[in-house]
Order: structure tokens, then C-alpha cells, then sequence
């Protein structure tokens, strides 16, 4: 799983980034948010992101 432009939204008070996951040879890309302040540390954040990536897939690693 791969992160890329992950960004804070100060106005809407959210964490955004482009998760990518490779499965059968392909990448998937998913738009995925967490709502944190901006002060969350990053990994928690990076795991969040991870975790909205995988409920939005429609397969399982």
C-alpha cells in the first residue's frame, strides 16, 4: 500500500490522500479522508488512511 499527496484541510478539519493498492498485478487508487486535528500524529494518520483504503476495496488483503 502506497500513500501520495496527503494533505491537511485546516477549513474542513481533515486529513486527505491518494491510497494505492496493488492487487493481481494492478494498482487501485482510492480517495480517501480522516477527520483529526491537525496536530494527530502521522502514523496514526497514515493507519487511518489505510484502514478507509481497505473498507472501500472490494477485495481483501
Amino acid at each position: 500500500m502506497d500513500i501520495k499527496n496527503l494533505r491537511y484541510n485546516a477549513a474542513a478539519g481533515v486529513f486527505k490522500a491518494s491510497v494505492d493498492i496493488e492487487r493481481f498485478g494492478r494498482t487501485f487508487r482510492y480517495p480517501c479522508e480522516v477527520a483529526a486535528p491537525e496536530t494527530m500524529a502521522r502514523n496514526a494518520v497514515i493507519e487511518q488512511l489505510r484502514r478507509r483504503a481497505l473498507q472501500m476495496s472490494d477485495t481483501r488483503i
